[in-house]
């Protein structure tokens, strides 16, 4: 069948919606009804459309409506058409959704400090009318800004309850930053019975390292000697170049380079890591600006996972 071309930008999209309702329930009863028009208005709309079409679209008996072949054929294609149609305005909104955004997260205080601004800046640079509200927030508190809506999400250590969606996106093996006054060696690594013996600075109970620290302990009947407990690393950092004691931290916590004060030392036997990824409410749908600062953090931040 060849519709004529000229005639054919006269067909609106109410004419085919109409058409489309009629065609798909073999009804006009139910089309109006769908529509909330009456049977009568449906009937003359498919009788317009058909004369805009110079062909029958409808077999029409008083029991029941068939399409022709002609019908058939329009059918198929105003349902692709209309298919394209959605898709392309779903694109446009989810676009502009983007652009004019709000995003809130919560993130662990080692990932803020030292990786965080440079998602955001890049983030910044592409959408920079997006609203971004952060939360510097421990693990159980970032948990539970997750748990009651305040975040979308959070970029933090791997939840303990099945209550969470986990997205692994960086593994973080865990240091000794060890001063040199408490040890002489040429090794990168110490072993945790040797780390066990000095006096420890660790992050406090709020956070998730120190779980995983203390989960090695119970595993292997070891008691430490903790002279200090800090919220933040930066100052297990600085209490460690001043001899205090050895602290324990992720690598990404790590001042980079060679220090005359301390050595960096990889922990083993056993070998300690935390897993950080992107944490968000069991079965949760994120708006297109969350979504798209998500992908920005695996590509950055994931990098140093490989």
């Amino acid at each position: 069948m060849a519709f004529e071309a000229s005639r054919l930008p006269r067909v609106n999209l109410k004419l085919l919606h109409t058409f489309l309702l009629v065609g798909e329930h073999s009804s006009f009863r139910i089309a109006a009804e769908k529509s909330f028009r009456s049977a009568s208005a449906v009937s003359a709309q498919i009788r317009q459309l058909e004369t805009q079409l110079g062909v029958a679209l409808f077999h029409r008996t008083t029991r029941n409506v068939r399409l022709t072949a002609e019908g058939h054929e329009l059918l198929a294609c105003a349902e692709r058409a209309l298919l394209e149609l959605d898709g392309g305005l779903r694109t446009i909104r989810e676009a502009a959704d983007i652009k004019q955004g709000r995003v809130s997260f919560a993130c662990s205080p080692t990932i803020a400090e030292t990786r965080l601004a440079q998602v955001l800046a890049a983030f910044r640079q592409d959408y920079p009318g997006v609203e971004i509200r952060v939360r510097e927030l421990t693990s159980e508190a970032l948990f539970e800004s997750i748990r009651q809506r305040e975040a979308d999400f959070g970029i933090g250590p791997q939840p303990e309850t099945d209550e969470f969606d986990f997205d692994l996106i960086l593994v973080d093996p865990l240091y000794a930053l060890v001063p040199r006054s408490l040890i002489t060696t040429r090794r990168t690594t110490i072993g945790f019975a040797t780390l066990a013996s000095m006096p420890l600075l660790l992050l406090n109970q709020a956070t998730a390292l120190r779980h995983t620290v203390e989960a090695a302990l119970k595993d292997r009947g070891v008691k430490l000697d903790t002279r200090y407990e800090f919220a933040q690393a930066q100052t297990l950092i600085s209490m460690a170049r001043s001899g205090l004691g050895a602290a324990i931290l992720p690598r990404v916590a790590l001042p980079e380079g060679d220090d005359p004060l301390t050595f960096r030392l990889r922990i083993v036997n056993p070998s300690l890591s935390r897993n950080i990824g992107i944490v968000t409410s069991r079965g949760q749908s994120l708006s297109p600006a969350p979504l798209r600062l998500i992908e920005l953090i695996r590509q950055l931040i994931g990098a140093d996972s490989q």
